[in-house]
């Protein structure tokens, strides 16, 4: 056995064993994904595609798809949004399908705060590619020789199962904040028979930001925002911080963040730029890693484009929470 087969294997099991969702750089930017309680928190309707190619080497890299729909439905205070997406790991080895139903309400605290509460509901499609494994227990540990026995018995090569989130998001004028739980129902997609070990552990979110304005200060003086953000998530003993900032100056968009995986080390140093015009907004981020693993990943890189439909009112809302995707 190589060692370029040794280590994809234990870089690949613990993924199978322990599994955790696929993320984002410009997770404002899929704002379904990020938190339920987001549907419907833009005056117009609301059209999002996101693409990420995490650990480019030779085409074989871990790849994610999502387009998501949102609105808002003003004389019901509340959102609805829909979310598919399809994530697929090294050589199609793990692929993953999912369709997402989200409904938020909306709750006007005081004459500048909001909150909104979100519920998510939907069903996941798991498949495995077991002919292109190597599990532990067909290794020969004194002679590395691979031997034809599979680890327990293999129930069945495509899982299928519900999945719920809950989420809360509050605003005060020009600051807002959110928290959110994925996989309330911990389901279990292991394809072996007796295996407790396969349940998606639930995941926590907390973010929080601000969208500042301010003014160059010469003849010319213009507007422009900055848009600093704070966002932790957890799931199971995976535990990540991340810090950054956002800047749009006119049309064009910058941003900058420090992405690190508590408990181990610094992971990657993430650069974006977009455009941000009335109806559509583009941005793309790459992520510089940090770690030990930057001569395997080759960086990640991410794409979002979003499409705000229709024409907005003569008289513009100001009773409900409405947080721009970037």
């Amino acid at each position: 056995m190589s060692l370029k087969k040794l280590v994809f294997l234990f870089l690949l099991f613990p993924c199978i064993a322990f599994a955790q969702d696929p993320g984002y750089s410009q997770f404002f930017a899929n704002p379904l994904h990020l938190n339920p309680a987001f549907a419907g928190t833009s005056e117009l309707p609301r059209l999002v595609f996101n693409y990420r190619n995490q650990w480019p080497q030779q085409g074989n890299s871990f790849t994610t798809y999502a387009i998501s729909y949102d609105f808002l439905l003003k004389k019901r205070n509340a959102g609805l949004g829909f979310q598919a997406y399809h994530d697929r790991e090294p050589n199609n080895i793990i692929t993953s399908s999912s369709a997402t139903l989200a409904y938020s309400y909306h709750l006007q605290l005081g004459k500048e705060s909001f909150m909104t509460l979100g519920l998510n509901a939907g069903v996941v499609v798991k498949q495995f590619d077991t002919n292109s494994l190597i599990f532990p227990s067909e290794i020969d540990q004194l002679t590395g020789t691979i031997s034809n026995s599979v680890f327990g018995a293999v129930d069945e090569v495509t899982k299928s199962y519900p999945d719920f989130a809950f989420g809360a998001v509050g605003q005060h004028r020009s600051v807002f904040w959110g928290a959110s739980v994925h996989h309330l129902n911990t389901p279990n997609e292991s394809i072996y028979e007796g295996d407790n070990k396969g349940k998606v552990p639930m995941k926590v979110t907390l973010h929080a930001g601000a969208r500042l304005h301010r003014f160059h200060h010469d003849l010319l003086s213009r507007r422009f925002t900055l848009s600093p953000n704070v966002l932790y998530q957890q799931q199971g003993s995976f535990k990540q911080l991340n810090l950054g900032i956002y800047m749009i100056e006119k049309s064009v968009l910058f941003g900058a963040w420090f992405r690190n995986n508590i408990d181990t080390r610094p992971d990657a140093l993430i650069a974006l730029i977009g455009f941000v015009r009335n109806k559509f907004q583009f941005g793309y981020s790459f992520d510089y890693t940090l770690s030990e693993l930057s001569n395997y990943s080759h960086g990640s890189h991410e794409f979002s484009l979003t499409f705000f439909i229709g024409s907005k009112g003569k008289t513009p809302i100001r009773n409900k929470l409405l947080i721009p995707t970037l």
